[in-house]
């Protein structure tokens, strides 16, 4: 019997769909007719260990304990994962062979190969156990992978990365948590201090925001916009771009911060001959936005709705899982197979069925176009989040699911409508010697951006650079021609604080975290992977530093509470920076392509470790709200009923323990 472990019931189901028939479909597998099973995992079936699970002294929090490393790592079994576990443990008993259909990726193979181990299945079997890789759940692609088997042998160190990430989460997580949080309990806070390697840097990164607006004092500033004239009384603006003989007078973004200066340009050019000096004339193409991942849906739906990132999560599990209308919403991935092009008509039909919103934008698609989106060589682990061809009444989803699935059938819809295209003109100006800018901008074909005409709000994608243009358009103008400057004006602005973090903003920032790291090295390999967390993790993270209290909501602002920035005060700067995050995801890729072994990554964490629990030891937290314990009256608390024993019970209800990230 040929076993298939697929990551999830979904891929285990694209599996058996094209395998021989009748199936027959039992609790946890499908018994193919000749025989096989393809059976599934609900993502990772085990989990680290509690400490208190190699010692039962670690369930008291104390400091001469720390930092603890196992000397043996040990998974336990996730209570809600017990039965399919079992499951597998009998299949793997009766299967001759071993086909490990994890997602292609690191975590997709530990989550299998950590099954294989806990289940003890035999060296032999483990020997000769095969790779399946798919990325597209289309029948015909999972047949051409079924072709494609590989020895998973040759994934060992894929696995072995994604190991140590675990194991150093575990160590970096539990240690420096109760490090922190038994000093705040010096300080008289009876609460968890959690930290995290990918958690308290997104905090680190809120906290440093609040204070940027709490420090910021506006500035005025100056320009000087001139109002000019052709021969043919055709009006229009032009802005002034100050030389490099102004420098004195202006900040470091060019603002001119002289209110005289301007006065002076102003009076300067006021009813001055002006002489067009150069003229540049461009036609621009943007074409459509690919379809979304997970990140740019949650950015687009807190934007236009307000929705936080793991509302959209959970909503997209029931469009996939429930009511079979998205494909896999985890996906980081934007770009699609071009097999999915057998399926378009199909997909756009359903469209135009559920929501009659879209009909009339199916009828104007043109579904022979193939846009950029189509891209074998861009597709990995997951493609792009796109609507099925199921049909229903979306009347009977919930408001927020019916938003959701608009938004990815409209991206798809993009697709097949041509670029956006217009008309830029640019025009230099001299005026008594100074320079002025005159730009417009004119469209002449809406293409895909006539989808998203009357979406008032808006997307990222639909914003334009055209920002600081004074006109619609420009007047038909030649090299060397005079005009006349009518007058000019001096616009008082004020600098403006930095904005709060939104749910859109911060998923923004968490994907491209390298923007707020000053070392080059850092930012281009945050760029270059995928910043902050993971597009499955991102939202659990998010919502995380909320249920633990160190973030907060103002309307659609979010900022730190007071515990956050204490938090963030008194831990090291390595802890409260990405720069770590960065350094070992280069560790844990060269773990992968075997340039690293796994021992030469967790040695230098275990000794710097070291060196962070004993900094913290020293160091009494300020600024902590304080909390008044809450005695038991009946009878006194027994030593493993210590107030931070207490807490930590209650933090490790909450998921503030067992979940380290």
């Amino acid at each position: 019997m040929i076993l298939y472990i697929a990551e999830k019931p979904s891929l285990a189901r694209a599996i058996a769909a094209v395998l021989p028939k009748p199936q027959y479909k039992d609790n946890g597998f499908i018994r193919l007719a000749n025989g096989d099973v393809v059976s599934w995992c609900i993502g990772h079936l085990l989990q680290q260990a509690e400490p208190e699970d190699y010692n039962a002294d670690y369930k008291r929090w104390q400091a001469t304990q720390l930092p603890i490393v196992p000397d043996k790592w040990l998974l336990t079994v996730r209570k809600s994962a017990e039965q399919q576990l079992n499951v597998l443990r009998k299949l793997l008993k009766q299967a001759d062979s071993i086909v490990h259909a994890g997602d292609p990726d690191r975590e997709g193979q530990l989550l299998v190969d950590e099954v294989l181990a806990y289940c003890n299945v035999g060296t032999e079997k483990l020997a000769k156990a095969q790779r399946l890789l798919i990325n597209d759940l289309n029948p015909p692609a999972v047949k051409k992978a079924l072709s494609q088997l590989r020895p998973n042998k040759e994934f060992v160190a894929l696995s072995t990365s994604a190991l140590a990430r675990s194991r150093a989460d575990w160590l970096y997580g539990l240690n420096m948590t109760r490090a922190y949080t038994l000093q705040g309990q010096k300080a008289g806070y009876q609460g968890v201090l959690s930290v995290g390697r990918v958690q308290t840097p997104l905090l680190g990164l809120v906290v440093r925001r609040d204070q940027h607006i709490t420090d910021f004092v506006s500035k005025p500033f100056y320009q000087v916009v001139a109002h000019l004239e052709t021969d043919k009384q055709y009006r229009f603006n032009a802005m002034w771009q100050p030389s490099n003989a102004c420098a004195p007078w202006q900040d470091e973004e060019g603002r001119v911060l002289l209110k005289a200066l301007a006065e002076k340009v102003q009076q300067k050019v006021s009813g001055q001959l002006v002489t067009v000096m150069k003229l540049e004339q461009k036609a621009t193409k943007q074409a459509a936005p690919l379809p979304y991942n997970l990140s740019a849906l949650q950015i687009d739906a807190a934007k236009r709705y307000g929705m936080s990132a793991q509302q959209v999560l959970d909503c997209c599990q029931q469009l996939y899982e429930r009511h079979k209308l998205i494909t896999y919403p985890r996906s980081d991935n934007r770009y699609l197979p071009r097999e999915h092009l057998r399926q378009v008509a199909a997909v756009c039909q359903a469209i135009a069925t559920n929501s009659l919103e879209l009909a009339e934008a199916v009828q104007q698609a043109n579904t022979k176009l193939v846009s950029k989106a189509w891209d074998d060589k861009k597709v990995e682990a997951h493609h792009a989040i796109i609507p099925t061809e199921k049909r229903t009444d979306i009347q009977k989803l919930t408001q927020a699911e019916q938003r959701l699935y608009q938004l990815i059938a409209r991206q798809y819809l993009a697709q097949f409508y041509p670029a956006f295209c217009n008309n830029d003109t640019k025009a230099e100006l001299d005026i008594a010697g100074g320079c002025f800018i005159a730009k417009a901008r004119t469209e002449t074909s809406a293409g895909w951006k006539q989808l998203y005409r009357g979406d008032q709000l808006g997307a990222e994608n639909l914003h334009t650079d055209d920002a600081d243009s004074r006109n619609e358009t420009l007047p038909t103008l030649v090299q060397g021609q005079q005009l006349i400057c009518k007058a000019a004006q001096v616009l008082e602005k004020h600098t403006q604080p930095p904005q709060a973090f939104t749910d859109a903003s911060l998923l923004a920032a968490m994907i491209g975290i390298g923007r707020y790291v000053k070392d080059e090295t850092i930012r281009k390999i945050l760029r270059d992977t995928d910043g902050l967390g993971t597009e499955a993790t991102r939202a659990g993270i998010i919502e995380l530093l909320f249920k633990r209290g160190f973030l907060k909501r103002d309307g659609k602002k979010i900022c730190a509470t007071t515990t956050g920035a204490a938090l963030i005060s008194v831990l090291p700067e390595q802890a409260v920076l990405p720069d770590m995050t960065a350094r070992w995801e280069v560790a844990l890729n060269a773990i992968c392509q075997r340039q690293q072994s796994y021992q030469s990554f967790m040695q230098p964490l275990l000794a710097q470790l070291q060196q962070l629990v004993a900094a913290a030891a020293v160091v009494i937290p300020t600024g902590l709200p304080q909390q008044k314990r809450t005695w038991r009256k009946s009878k006194p608390a027994s030593n493993s009923k210590t107030a931070v024993g207490r807490y930590r019970n209650k933090a490790k209800a909450n998921g503030a323990v067992t979940k380290r990230n």
